[in-house]
């Protein structure tokens, strides 16, 4: 009984030292969530959970860009030493199965809409060729169950960045579904009247059956209040990876990492510079799906000396690389979020480098009120026209640096460059009348990035520092994707971890 007493004692103390005192500023030694101190709130930070499908990449400093031999002599790709913050990326590509309930979702919303989803839906006629019979799988590759779960190609930059921020939206619904703030009700979700993150958060998006016993509660009042995205409950945005990342998490030289030494740069997405595998299971094998040589896609029949698929293979098919991630190299290439300059490593920052910046603000009116949504139901945003600030003077930074007017030192106030300056400083964009006649090179704003490699590719193009670009709303039968998503918080997690399969 005495020991029972001391327990129950103990665990009183405990219990109110944990809830029993408001936590207090450190600072100014007011009280947290106290309506009698203002009602300034603190949210606890939590361990942050990870969104579906993703997997954990821990940053940090790595050497980015060529490796080895530039057999093109491309002077677009130098070495340079950058750092990463963490973040996640899918295990896999989005596959034709994930991609249709994008497609589904579409269809049963918006009914009044139809281009909607028909702008949604992959170039299946990616397929054709004028000398080969692949007539079967423009009508077969994306629809039929037998290719669920091989990656989804035909896809646009532009489309994959749009499913994107669909899946933003589905997976922020289904988590305040579980925590009962929402009730999911699909009839109720027609044309613009559908869950978008931004319009909630916004408070242009008030569904049926909320349920305010579940809602946070206003600290003064007591009453329920609008969720905000400072609650921690809401996942950020899912999107493309950038190049950098995509490079970062292809290599994976975490496995050749040791007490912060790097015992190797590797080539590939895993040592050495064979692309068959050495481990005794799977000794001979290729590393990944690729095209040996001229007319060998898949090797020889009755054995597996090629990689025994001639077009994109069902994900997870070929080894993990050493954060878990599957496809990093090979079987299709993949988008990835940046604008590509041959010369995009000349000007570079330390920290998170990437090139497509276009700074976007809340669409406002002359008063200063946030723009109503539009009619598919989604926030209407601007480009920051101008910022006199330190840091960034424009919105659209795609061709800072990279020899357009307002980056060079050569052009005057005007616009007008002096007769002694060569025409090499070429400006990259998309020019009308004289500007376009004067153009001499396929690169403009709407170039953007893909690597990883895929079927079609020889060994050269498996290297995570290769890169190749392609305009934005095009698509090829060799280009997929895969999501991204930023890291809140510490970096004490651990690489590799990710969600509970349901």
């Amino acid at each position: 009984m005495k020991y029972k007493f001391v327990v129950c004692f103990c665990l009183s103390v405990i219990l109110s030292g944990c809830f029993g005192k408001k936590e207090v500023s450190e600072k100014t030694g007011w009280k947290y969530n106290d309506a009698k101190y203002g009602g300034v709130e603190r949210v606890k930070p939590n361990k942050e959970r990870v969104a579906p499908g993703l997997i954990f990449i821990n940053g940090g400093a790595f050497i980015m860009g060529q490796v080895a031999d530039n057999v093109g002599d491309e002077w677009d790709n130098s070495a340079r030493r950058v750092t990463l913050d963490s973040y996640y990326i899918d295990e896999t590509e989005v596959t034709n199965q994930q991609y249709r309930d994008y497609i589904s979702w579409l269809s049963s919303v918006y009914t009044s809409f139809p281009n909607v989803v028909k702008n949604a839906l992959p170039d299946t006629l990616v397929w054709r060729r004028p000398l080969a019979y692949n007539e079967p799988y423009v009508q077969t590759y994306f629809r039929y169950p037998a290719y669920n779960d091989y990656p989804v190609v035909g896809v646009t930059w532009l489309q994959a960045n749009d499913y994107c921020l669909w899946r933003t939206d589905r997976v922020n619904e289904a988590e305040l579904i579980k925590r009962g703030i929402l009730k999911l009700n699909m009839e109720e979700q027609k044309d613009e009247n559908n869950f978008n993150s931004d319009a909630f958060l916004a408070g242009q998006y008030e569904p049926d059956g909320l349920n305010d016993k579940k809602l946070p509660k206003n600290i003064v009042s007591r009453e329920p209040r609008s969720i905000k995205f400072e609650d921690g409950i809401l996942f950020p945005k899912y999107r493309l990876p950038t190049e950098a990342e995509f490079e970062y998490a292809a290599r994976a030289e975490i496995g050749v990492t040791v007490d912060e030494r790097k015992i190797e740069r590797r080539i590939y997405g895993w040592s050495g510079s064979n692309i068959r595998d050495p481990s005794k299971k799977r000794r001979g094998q290729m590393m990944a799906n690729h095209q040996r040589g001229r007319g060998d896609l898949a090797g020889v029949a009755g054995g597996r000396q090629n990689d025994g698929a001639a077009v994109p293979a069902v994900v997870r098919s070929f080894p993990p690389n050493d954060f878990g991630l599957y496809d990093m190299i090979g079987n299709v290439n993949e988008w990835v979020a940046d604008i590509y300059r041959p010369l995009s490593f000349s000007d570079v920052e330390e920290f998170n480098p990437f090139r497509g910046n276009v700074f976007m603000d809340l669409a406002r009116d002359a008063e200063g009120n946030v723009m109503p949504k539009d009619s598919l139901g989604r926030m209407r945003y601007d480009t920051v026209k101008y910022a006199n600030r330190y840091n960034y003077r424009v919105g659209d930074n795609r061709n800072y640096k990279d020899g357009d007017i307002g980056s060079s030192i050569y052009y005057n106030n005007d616009g007008e460059k002096p007769d002694s300056v060569s025409n090499s400083n070429r400006v990259y964009f998309q020019g009308t009348g004289e500007q376009q006649n004067n153009m001499a090179t396929l690169i403009n704003d709407k170039s953007r990035v893909y690597k990883g490699g895929g079927f079609l590719d020889r060994e050269y193009w498996l290297r995570p520092a290769t890169r190749r670009f392609l305009d934005q709303d095009k698509a090829q039968w060799d280009i997929g994707f895969r999501c991204a998503m930023s890291s809140l918080g510490g970096e004490n997690k651990i690489a590799g971890k990710k969600t509970k399969k349901k």
